[in-house]
């Protein structure tokens, strides 16, 4: 009995060393570092996962322009995450609300001090609307309308930045040599750029000429009505500033919770991401739905656009409809074709199918203000519901300017899944 006594000590001694090893140093073993935090994968709301696959872009029906500005290409997508509708008027709210708070939160100087002596926006404070402090916000004088206090738009400043990998990767090609004489300044490839946030609601007036169209641009983003329609007016900068703020909000909420991290920042999408997944895993569809048609067989209209020569209200909405209307493709994705067409995060040229790689391709230029018009050409996906039934092709490729609102085009945002497969968590 004492015998076994004292090999079951030996063996709890040895148990207790071995579990104590900094990093697996004290057993001699390559066991990797054991101080990591978990990561189960993540499942963001509102979001669903697009697996990786392979397809082949291009057009799925007649080039009828004949302008061969989308060459077929095999290429190959990694997973993602990809917003099932596009972002809503109400989802938008959400972050105007968010920055026109914060605004008014340091205007009132709510701050309260971190344990490393950094000052942070109390958002416990009620905001005092009426608060003096805060007309500055306010439309005053002659620019007030009517008896209401109105947020003055240009007052919503947002600001964001942007790591520019592609240059950081070009200027440290050398890598071991560049290093060792310093590196370049990691603040060199940090962009910072400031927006007003606010959608532009005169886009509904100044995209259509002699055509009555007020009524969308006084209510169409802030009446409950639309609350769940297509955010529109909103440019591509905007779009990025979004997405650098919905980061943060998603950031700021796993922090709290403590179960995992992720180093991926929602974004715009790539051009062929959207095309990957508005096919909905249909190999050459022209269409989201997997056919060639753009009615069922009961005629029905399967999407929101412009048919014929301009029954706009034939397909059940005469301007966007609710960001969830018509059946959603096989990947659950719905209005992948018409309603609004989208941002997507390439940069457009009409020979980049020639020389674009085959792995996640994209093409990204973020032009300044100071560059050609040429440069600041971004590519729209989808269709939308004033536009005809050939943009709607999930190969159809169209353009605006970065810098241009309009009433549309809209956006949805994309999360690059980590790991292999969906399956492996």
């Amino acid at each position: 009995m004492k015998k076994l006594f004292k090999n079951f000590a030996v063996l709890s001694l040895l148990a207790l060393i071995f579990s104590c090893g900094g990093g697996g140093g004290d057993t001699g073993q390559l066991i990797g570092s054991l101080d990591r935090p978990a990561w189960k994968g993540i499942n963001p709301y509102g979001m669903v996962y697009i697996p990786s696959g392979t397809l082949h872009i291009g057009p799925g029906d007649q080039d009828v322009s004949s302008t061969y500005v989308q060459r077929s290409k095999s290429i190959s997508i990694n997973g993602f995450y990809m917003d099932d509708t596009e972002i809503t008027n109400n989802e938008y709210r959400q972050y105007v609300e968010y920055v026109r708070d914060s605004i008014a939160h340091t205007y009132l100087d709510n701050f309260y001090e971190g344990d490393d002596g950094e000052q942070f926006i109390d958002y416990g404070y009620e905001i005092d609307w009426s608060d003096e402090t805060l007309d500055e916000l306010f439309h005053q004088g002659e620019d007030k309308f009517g008896s209401g206090n109105e947020i003055n738009a240009s007052k919503l400043l947002f600001e964001y930045s942007k790591f520019n990998w592609k240059q950081a990767a070009a200027d440290n090609s050398d890598w071991q040599r560049v290093q060792k004489e310093g590196g370049t300044p990691r603040g060199d490839y940090i962009d910072t750029d400031e927006v007003i946030i606010y959608p532009d609601t005169l886009c509904w007036i100044r995209d259509f000429a002699y055509s009555y169209n007020e009524p969308m641009t006084r209510n169409y983003f802030w009446h409950p009505a639309y609350d769940d329609y297509p955010v529109v007016g909103v440019n591509w900068k905007m779009a990025n500033a979004f997405n650098y703020w919905r980061t943060q909000i998603w950031d700021s909420y796993q922090s709290v919770r403590k179960d995992g991290i992720n180093s991926e920042d929602f974004r715009l999408p790539t051009e062929h991401e959207w095309e990957y997944a508005a096919r909905g895993g249909h190999e050459s569809a022209p269409y989201p739905w997997g056919g060639y048609y753009l009615r069922n067989a009961k005629g029905c209209l399967l999407a929101n656009f412009k048919p014929g020569r301009g029954n706009y209200p034939e397909d059940g909405g005469l301007y966007t409809v609710k960001a969830d209307a018509y059946f959603p493709n096989d990947f659950a994705l719905f209005n992948m074709a018409g309603n609004v067409s989208e941002w997507t995060s390439t940069a457009f040229h009409e020979n980049a199918y020639s020389f674009l790689h085959d792995l996640n391709p994209d093409l990204r230029q973020d032009a300044g203000e100071e560059d050609s018009e040429y440069s600041k050409r971004k590519v729209i996906r989808g269709g939308s519901w004033k536009d005809v039934g050939f943009f709607l092709q999930t190969g159809t490729r169209h353009w605006e300017f970065q810098d241009t609102t309009k009433s549309y085009v809209g956006f949805r945002s994309a999360l690059t899944f980590l790991g292999r497969s969906l399956n492996d968590f």
